[in-house]
């Protein structure tokens, strides 16, 4: 990424930045310079993120799925270069005969109407040449069995990433799509069930192994930093879609 913009004194803002890849985010952001400020739901986790991050970093903790908490901290903040919204809770995987539907719906507002808010009141304050990074995931592409709800909800993020990189061009809007990573997002399941999925996973990949949170954080600077691609889903899944 030699030719790249550079994130040296760039703002950047991630909504989920204090766990998983939201913090190999701001941690690899933090390392080449930028301004990071990291969100996320609970004080505490905001305050031990930027412990292990050091460099040029602060935190507020904000209720993502509360319009008003996320208008007003936009509004506070001033402007900013890049907006990243890694925020997720656990999956949740069940057939559709046995989905829970109030649940599904609790999946759609934190990774959708979350998004929405977002970006709504936090672009209007994105500097000339700034961008949005979005993250889906492999499941609109590849479902299984299981899966109708993450599915569901990927395949919406594409589409809004589509959408919104006419509604709010110039500013450059793009997605990270994971497959499966070492991440919170499978907490719950118990631990000897969760590693031997990881393991079946990895083996069944071309690179043989499940990915890592810095793996995907890598395609979130890039997208960040090229400065051409707008309105694309970057894939990072170890060749999931292949197999």
């Amino acid at each position: 990424m030699q030719n790249g913009k550079s994130l040296e004194k760039r703002r950047i803002v991630i909504l989920g930045g204090s766990s998983g890849i939201g913090l190999a985010v701001a941690k690899e952001a933090a390392s080449q310079g930028a301004n990071v400020v990291i969100v996320s739901s609970k004080a505490e986790r905001v305050q031990e993120a930027i412990r292990s991050i050091g460099g040029d970093v602060r935190g507020q903790a904000v209720d993502v799925s509360d319009e008003k908490a996320v208008e007003s901290f936009f509004t506070n903040l001033g402007v900013f270069d890049h907006l990243v919204f890694t925020a997720g809770d656990s999956l949740q995987l069940h057939e559709l005969a046995e989905t829970d539907l109030k649940q599904a719906r609790r999946a759609f507002e934190l990774r959708y109407w979350s998004v929405l808010a977002a970006v709504k009141y936090g672009s209007p304050h994105i500097r000339s040449g700034g961008s949005i990074v979005l993250t889906t995931g492999i499941a609109g592409q590849r479902p299984q069995k299981g899966w109708v709800i993450p599915a569901s909800v990927c395949g919406t993020i594409e589409g809004l990433t589509r959408a919104l990189a006419i509604e709010l061009a110039p500013i450059r809007v793009n997605a990270v799509s994971p497959g499966v990573v070492r991440t919170n997002l499978w907490q719950n399941m118990d631990s000897a069930e969760r590693e031997r999925f990881y393991q079946d996973i990895g083996k069944s990949l071309p690179v043989r192994r499940v990915g890592e949170a810095h793996d995907i954080a890598q395609a979130f600077l890039f997208l960040m930093k090229e400065g051409f691609s707008t309105g694309q889903t970057v894939v990072v899944d170890g060749g999931t879609v292949l197999v």
